[in-house]
C-alpha cells in the first residue's frame, strides 16, 4: 500500500519533506480488529507536534493521521460489530483499557493505557489501516467522507472543549485561534447557544474575515481588547502568548479552556508575563483538554448530521501530505485540510 510516514523528528522549516511517501505491506487485522480501506484523512496540528518532537511517537517510523474515514474490508478473528462495506471513522482515541477508574466513569480519555491513532499505532495517512472494532464509529448517512474527516478530531475535540467551558445560552464566548477546530465550534455554538455572542481572536485578517463570514459577533487580533470581558474562552493555538492575553479578557469567574496537546517551548517566556491580580485573581479558571472519548466523537457526528454542519475543507492527495503540513505550519489555513486517499 501507499503511505506517508514520519521517519524521524525534524524541523518542518528545513528543506526535507516532513513525511516520506513510500510503499508498505498491507496490514492484517488482528483479533477483534477491522481493516479499513481509507478514503480520506484529515491533517491536524498534532502531526506537526509529532514531527517536530513535542508529542513524539514512542516508536518510529509511524504512519500519522487520526481523522480517518474509510470502509471496512476485512474482519479479524472475533470481530462482529461491523460488516465489510460499512463506512466508519477513527479519531484520536485508538484504545483505552475499559477497566480503570477513568474508563468506568466516562473519562476514558484519561485512561493510563490510552493509545492514540497515528502516534502510538499506525494511522490514516495510508491506503489501509487496522483498528480495534470498538474504537471505530459509524459515519451518519448524509455526511460525505471529505466533510466527515475533520469532524473526527477537530470537531470532536472542539465539542469537548465547548462542553468544558460550562457556558449557558447568552454567555459570551471567545475563540483564540481560528483554524479547523474553532471554525466548527463557532457553527455548533450558533445552533446550541443561539443567544451567545462569539468573539474571535486571530492574527491574520483572512482568519478574522472567515470568522465574520461564519457569524462571529466580533473579531480582533490576539492583543485587541474585546468590548466586554468574556465568560469563557477556548484557546486552540500552539503558543503561550494567546493564553496570557485570553486570561486578561476573562470576566470574574470565567474559564479558559486550552485545546492543545503541546505548546511551543520557544514561546514559554510569555508565561513570565502573567500578572496574578490582573490575569488570574477573581476566581478565573484554566482547564486543559486531554484527548477525546468515543462519546465526544459520536455525539458530534450526530450533531453535525442534524444541523448539516459542513467543515470548510482544502483537499490534497496523499502525495501532497508534506505540502499540506508545511502550509499548516505556515498558517495557510481556511477551515480544515484533508488528504484524499482514494
Amino acid at each position: 500500500m501507499k503511505a506517508a510516514i514520519i521517519e524521524e523528528v525534524r524541523s518542518i522549516s528545513d528543506d526535507r519533506e516532513p513525511v516520506v511517501y513510500t510503499d508498505l505491506p498491507n496490514p492484517k487485522p488482528g483479533p477483534g480488529e477491522i481493516l479499513l480501506h481509507v478514503s480520506v484523512c484529515g491533517v491536524c496540528h498534532t502531526e506537526l507536534d509529532e514531527i517536530e518532537g513535542r508529542a513524539r511517537p514512542p516508536k518510529l517510523p509511524i504512519i500519522p493521521g487520526h481523522q480517518v474515514v474509510g470502509k471496512v474490508t476485512e474482519l479479524g478473528l472475533g470481530a462482529k460489530k461491523f460488516r465489510p462495506g460499512d463506512r466508519v471513522g477513527v479519531g484520536w482515541i485508538y484504545h483505552a483499557c475499559g477497566r480503570c477508574l477513568y474508563c468506568l466513569s466516562d473519562r476514558e480519555n484519561l485512561c493510563p493505557e490510552f493509545l492514540a491513532t497515528g502516534r502510538d499505532r499506525h494511522g490514516g495517512y495510508a491506503e489501509f489501516m487496522t483498528v480495534p472494532e470498538d474504537f471505530a464509529l459509524p459515519i451518519p448517512e448524509g455526511i460525505e467522507d471529505i466533510f466527515a474527516a475533520p469532524l473526527m478530531c477537530a470537531g470532536a475535540i472542539g465539542y469537548r472543549s465547548l462542553k468544558l467551558t460550562n457556558i449557558k445560552d447568552g454567555d459570551s464566548l471567545g475563540l483564540t485561534g481560528f483554524g479547523a477546530s474553532a471554525h466548527l465550534v463557532l457553527q455548533a455554538v450558533r445552533y446550541l447557544y443561539p443567544r451567545t455572542k462569539v468573539f474571535v481572536f486571530a492574527r491574520s485578517e483572512s482568519e478574522r474575515q472567515f470568522a465574520k463570514d461564519l457569524g462571529a459577533f466580533w473579531t480582533g487580533d490576539t492583543t485587541d481588547e474585546p468590548p466586554n470581558n468574556l465568560e469563557a474562552i477556548i484557546d486552540t493555538t500552539p503558543a503561550w502568548f494567546p493564553v496570557m492575553m485570553a486570561l486578561r479578557f476573562l470576566a470574574p469567574g470565567g474559564r479558559l479552556v486550552i485545546n492543545a496537546i503541546r505548546k511551543e517551548a520557544s514561546d514559554q517566556h510569555h508565561l513570565m508575563e502573567i500578572d496574578y491580580p490582573r490575569d488570574l485573581w477573581m476566581e478565573k479558571e484554566i482547564k486543559s483538554v486531554a484527548n477525546v472519548t468515543r462519546k465526544d466523537i459520536g455525539d458530534f457526528l450526530q450533531l453535525a448530521a442534524r444541523i448539516d454542519l459542513k467543515p470548510e475543507v482544502q483537499v490534497y492527495s496523499l502525495k501532497e501530505a508534506g505540502l499540506a503540513l508545511r502550509e499548516l505550519k505556515a498558517r495557510k489555513i481556511r477551515g480544515a485540510k484533508v488528504l484524499k486517499i482514494v
